[in-house]
C-alpha cells in the first residue's frame, strides 16, 4: 500500500509537471498560435523516442517572494530523443512558466544536456521562446548564460548546434544562438534584439516596431544572423528533421549517405544551353545545382541574405555535398562583403562536419565603390579566401563561365588547395574582362589611333580569343579538364568518389588567426 502512495504521488507530480505554468497560460500559448515546450519536442523527435531529464527540477531563489512561487521543470524542458532513429539532444524554452526566463536552475539543465550531447557525439537543438533573464536571480541568471555560451563555442564544430527562435529571443538569450551552426526564425512569432524597441527610443529616440528592429525578415535578409524563416512551427520542425539529415551528428562522422534511383550517368544536355550567349547576360545559377544534384533536391541556406551568392547541400549519388556558387542573377555574381561572410562561414561548416565542398564559379570580381571598401572588402573576402584555404575536406570547382581577377584566386582556384577544376568551354579566366583590360593595355595605342573604338573593338576580339577561354589555363594545368556541360553531373561524382578517401592537414598550431 505504501508503494502505490508513492506511485500515486509520482504520477501527480508528473501531471502537475506537464500543466507547465497552468492551463490558463497554456491556453494563451496556444491563442498565439504557439505550441508549448513539450508539444514542440514530441512533434520533432521520432514518436515516443523522448526521454526527459530534471523534470522536477526547481528555483532555488528566495528573493523578491520567488520562493512561494516554485514550478516544476522551472521553465525548460530537457532531454534526449532520436531523429530519423540518430541520438539528438533537445531543450525548449517554456514561456508559459516565467515568461521563459532564464534562472541558475534552467541554465544547469540546459548545460547538463549539451555535456551529454559532447560525450556521446549528437546534435544539440534548441527551441528558443524566453523573455530573457529572470531578473529576481540577478547575477545567477547572468552566470548560467555565460556557462551556457561557454559550452556553445566549446561544441562549436564538435557537434551541430541549431537554433529554432519560436517566440522572443532579447538580450543575453540572442548571444547563445548566435554561436550555434544554424538559426531558424518563424517568421510571425520569433524576434531577436540585444535591446528592445523601448531602450532604443529611450537611448536614442528612435520609434521602431519589434518587427523592424529584429523580426524573422530583418535577422534573414539584412544581418544574416538567421539562415533561414519558416511560416509556423510545423514548417521549422520539418526543417530541422531536413537539415539534419545532410549534416553528421559529430566531427568525427561522415554526412549520411542515402540511396538513389537518380544514374550516375543522367546527362543534362539542357546545361548546354543554359549559359547566355552575352557574356553579360544574367541566368539563375540554381537552375544548374537542380539540374546536377540528385532528384532535383537543393536545400539553401541563408536564401535571403547577400544572395549574390548562394550555398547549400545537395546530394550527388547519394552523398552530401556543399554547394557554393556564384549568382549571376544578383548584381551580376560579384562578391561583396556579405557574400564572402555568408560563404566562408558555410565553408568552414562543411570543413568542420566533413562536408566536400563543390563550388559553382561565376563572379566577374569583388564590388567596387567607397562602401564597400570603408566597410571592409578586403577584411571580410580575406575571410572567404582564408577558408578555402584551411578546408582539407574533398574540394571541387567548376568554372561555368566568369572567373576574374582576385576572386578567381578566392573561390577556390587550384592555387588554394583545390583537388579538382572543371570548366565548362564558356569559361573565362582573366584578370579581368577583356573589355577593361584592352582599355589598359592599349589605352596609349588608343589615343593616338585615327579611330580607338574600331581599334579597342579588335584588340578586345583579340583578348578574348587568347584570354577569355578555358584552355589558357587548362594548358598550365590549372584546369584539369575542360568538360562538356551535359556530363557534369557524372563527371562531379567521379571526382568525389575519387577524393573519398582524401587526407590532408594543416600544420600544427593552436589556431589560426581569421581576419574577423
Amino acid at each position: 500500500m505504501e508503494m502505490e502512495n508513492k506511485i500515486a504521488r509520482l504520477r501527480e507530480m508528473r501531471a502537475k509537471a506537464e500543466l507547465c505554468g497552468g492551463q490558463k497560460r497554456i491556453d494563451a500559448q496556444h491563442a498565439k498560435g504557439k505550441l508549448i515546450a513539450r508539444e514542440r519536442i514530441r512533434k520533432l523527435v521520432d514518436p515516443d523516442s523522448f526521454e526527459e531529464f530534471d523534470m522536477f527540477a526547481q528555483h532555488q531563489s528566495h528573493n523578491f517572494g520567488m520562493e512561494k512561487n516554485k514550478i516544476l521543470s522551472d521553465g525548460v524542458i530537457t532531454g534526449c530523443g532520436t531523429i530519423n532513429g540518430r541520438v539528438v539532444y533537445v531543450f525548449a524554452q517554456d514561456f508559459t512558466v516565467f515568461g521563459g526566463s532564464l534562472s541558475s536552475t534552467y541554465a544547469n539543465k540546459i548545460c547538463k544536456i549539451m555535456d551529454m550531447a559532447m560525450k556521446v557525439g549528437a546534435p544539440v537543438i534548441g527551441l528558443n521562446d524566453s523573455g530573457g533573464a529572470r531578473i529576481q536571480e540577478g547575477v545567477d541568471a547572468l552566470a548560467g548564460y555565460a556557462e551556457i555560451f561557454w559550452r556553445n563555442v566549446q561544441a562549436s564544430g564538435v557537434i551541430p548546434q541549431i537554433s529554432a527562435i519560436l517566440g522572443p529571443c532579447a538580450g543575453g538569450a540572442v548571444y547563445s544562438p548566435a554561436i550555434t551552426d544554424f538559426v531558424i526564425m518563424d517568421r510571425k512569432n520569433s524576434y531577436m534584439f540585444v535591446t528592445g524597441p523601448k531602450v532604443v527610443k529611450t537611448v536614442l529616440n528612435e520609434d521602431i516596431t519589434t518587427e523592424n528592429l529584429g523580426g524573422a525578415m530583418v535577422h534573414a535578409g539584412k544581418s544574416g544572423v538567421a539562415q533561414f524563416v519558416t511560416d509556423d512551427e510545423e514548417e521549422t520542425i520539418l526543417l530541422i528533421r531536413k537539415l539534419l539529415s545532410y549534416i553528421p551528428s559529430n566531427n568525427m562522422e561522415e554526412p549520411p549517405c542515402l540511396t538513389t534511383t537518380d544514374p550516375i550517368d543522367r546527362v543534362c544536355e539542357e546545361l548546354n544551353n543554359i549559359i547566355p550567349e552575352n557574356p553579360n547576360k544574367p541566368y539563375d545559377i540554381i537552375e544548374v545545382i537542380h539540374t546536377l544534384a540528385d532528384d532535383g533536391e537543393f536545400l539553401e541556406v541563408a536564401r535571403n541574405f547577400a544572395q549574390n551568392i548562394v550555398v547549400g547541400y545537395m546530394r550527388l549519388n547519394g552523398y552530401v555535398v556543399g554547394v557554393v556558387a556564384n549568382q549571376p542573377r544578383i548584381l551580376a555574381g560579384v562578391l561583396d562583403i556579405n557574400a564572402s561572410v555568408k560563404a566562408s562561414r558555410f565553408v568552414r561548416f562543411c570543413d568542420a562536419f566533413n562536408i566536400p565542398l563543390l563550388v559553382i564559379e561565376d563572379v566577374p570580381g569583388f564590388l567596387p565603390g567607397s562602401n564597400q571598401e570603408h566597410n571592409g572588402i578586403i577584411r571580410h573576402g580575406a575571410k572567404l579566401l582564408y577558408a578555402f584555404a584551411e578546408a582539407t575536406v574533398p574540394k571541387v570547382t567548376l568554372i561555368v563561365r566568369k572567373a576574374y581577377g582576385g576572386a578567381y584566386c578566392v573561390m577556390n582556384s587550384r592555387h588554394m588547395r583545390a583537388d579538382m577544376v572543371y570548366a565548362w568551354p564558356s569559361a573565362e579566366i582573366a584578370v579581368m574582362g577583356p573589355k577593361g583590360a584592352v582599355e589598359i593595355i592599349f589605352r596609349k595605342e588608343a589615343k593616338d589611333a585615327a579611330d580607338a573604338d574600331v581599334l579597342l573593338a579588335e584588340r578586345e576580339e583579340e583578348y578574348r580569343d587568347k584570354f577569355a577561354n578555358p584552355y589558357a589555363a587548362a594548358e598550365k594545368g590549372y584546369i584539369d579538364d575542360v568538360i562538356e556541360p551535359a556530363v557534369t553531373r557524372f563527371r562531379l561524382i567521379r571526382a568525389f568518389e575519387m577524393l573519398a578517401t582524401k587526407k590532408d592537414t594543416n600544420p600544427p598550431k593552436k589556431h589560426g588567426n581569421i581576419p574577423l
